[in-house]
Order: C-alpha cells, then sequence, then structure tokens
C-alpha cells in the first residue's frame, strides 16, 4: 500500500510528470485531506534542497508543530534534534543527488518522549518532463504488530524467540529455515507477511534495541557492538547509522543530554 501511495504522489496526482514541483503540489492538494487521517504514517514531499513542501498532519504534530505552515522550508536537519536531523537529511540528499530510490528502509526512530519506535520508510525522487529531479515523496509506516491470525504466526514465534535469545551471536538463515521447517522462500515470505519484516530485518531490529538500553548506560561502545552481535566495531557503527541516521555516540548524546 505504502509503495502505490508513494507512486501515486510522485506522479503528482497526474498521467504525466509534472511541468515543475509547483505543478506537482497543486495536483495533491485535493488529496492532502486523506493523507491528514493516516495516524500511522507519515507523508511528505521535499523540494531540491531537502526542504518542506507538503507534509501530513501525523509529521506536522510528531514534529511539534500546531500546524504546517511553521513546518515549510525547513529540512530535517532544522526540524529535528541536532543530534538526529542532520542524518535524515543526509539521506534525503542521496536520492535527491543520485537519484536513489530506498524500499522497506527499517529505522530506528526517537519520538517525543525519547522512546525508541520503528518504521519502514520509503523514499523516491521526483521527476519533470524532462526526467530532471525537482523534489522527493516520502512515507514513513509506523511498523505494525505482528499478525497471530496468519496460519504460519506459531512457526514464526519461534523463530522470533529464537532470534531473540541468540542474538549476541551469529544467527544464519540455515538455522532459522530449520525451526521454521521451510524453505528460505518460504521463510522470507511469511516473516514479511506475519512480522511486515524479512529475517535479516527481524535481526537488526533486535540487535539495534538492546543497543539503544545499552547506549544510555556508561557502558563504552566497542563493548556494545560486541554484546549486540557484531564482532567488527565499524561494522556496528555502520548498521547503526543506517538504521537509525546517525552514529552510536551521536544517538547515545542524543538520548542522554
Amino acid at each position: 500500500m505504502a509503495h502505490e501511495t508513494l507512486a501515486l504522489l510522485a506522479q503528482g496526482n497526474a498521467l504525466q510528470a509534472p511541468r515543475d514541483l509547483d505543478e506537482m503540489l497543486a495536483g495533491i492538494a485535493p488529496l492532502l485531506p486523506m493523507l491528514d487521517v493516516i495516524p500511522n504514517a507519515v507523508i511528505f514531499i521535499k523540494d531540491v534542497q531537502a526542504r518542506y513542501c507538503l507534509a501530513n498532519r501525523t509529521l506536522v504534530q510528531r514534529c511539534g508543530f500546531k500546524g504546517l505552515q511553521p513546518l515549510l522550508g525547513k529540512t530535517s536537519a532544522q526540524v529535528f534534534p541536532a543530534q538526529l536531523g542532520p542524518g535524515y537529511t543526509e539521506q534525503d540528499r542521496r536520492v535527491l543527488e543520485e537519484g536513489r530510490v530506498l524500499e522497506d528502509q527499517l529505522e530506528l526512530h526517537l519520538y517525543g518522549s525519547r522512546e525508541p519506535g520503528w518504521c519502514l520508510t520509503h523514499k523516491q525522487p521526483i521527476h519533470d518532463r524532462e526526467r530532471r529531479i525537482i523534489g522527493l515523496v516520502g512515507i514513513s509506516v509506523d511498523l505494525q504488530a505482528a499478525s497471530h491470525s496468519h496460519p504460519a504466526y506459531q512457526r514464526l514465534a519461534a523463530v522470533d524467540a529464537y532470534i531473540r535469545s541468540h542474538f549476541a551471536g551469529p544467527v544464519s538463515m540455515d538455522e532459522l529455515t530449520r525451526i521454521a521447517g521451510i524453505s528460505v522462500a518460504q521463510l522470507e515470505r511469511y516473516c514479511k507477511r506475519v512480522f511486515h519484516l524479512t529475517p535479516r530485518q527481524m535481526i537488526h531490529k533486535v540487535r539495534l534495541e538492546h543497543a539503544h538500553r545499552l547506549l544510555l548506560t556508561d557502558l563504552p561502545i566497542t563493548e556494545v557492538a560486541m554484546q549486540c552481535g557484531y564482532t567488527d566495531h565499524s561494522a556496528f557503527s555502520r548498521q547503526f547509522k543506517t538504521l537509525t541516521g546517525f552514529t552510536p555516540s551521536q544517538y547515545r548524546q542524543a538520548t542522554c543530554c
């Protein structure tokens, strides 16, 4: 559903590419009331300088504003805390400058309570009729709860329990498929349907949740990496930044100050 919505917005609600960003925003304006009633997803459009041009009510509220106007013309770096915002803007720049499309990017966010929350982010560039990039459109959907009613839930619950018990060491796909009693392809498909994540994303999620707790302490970051299943400190830092937009030390500063 997020992919379809993103494609619709990227086309400016029209059959052809927009002449410019203003034309696209005018075409999308009638959709905004519908986007405003989606409580579990933030939806936004930014210009080539990564500044907000449009956002739904959910994003406005999560940024601490009462209305849309104060958000317009600002980048994520200007809206979010100083330790966090630059990472989000850096991601925007990759989309805008490289034309990169992000799909199902698992991300750890800090909400107003500074409690961690997970979302799946989708971003793609907006092109005009000459195929020039004129902005980006994005959706970050809050990670849904597991689908307990799915027929495969019980066997996948065992996979989830194994990951949570063994994340501090290597977790192989062979072991996960053995526990579930299904093939790799089936495991990937069922995990997406039940947990809305791939098995790899499930592992990253558990490890980063534990890292969040440890980074609230004075434990050295090299030791945090080891306890979260990373034998290489640099690999931990790269993965952490990929999922959060900032380094472990920046994250520690953000959550402790």
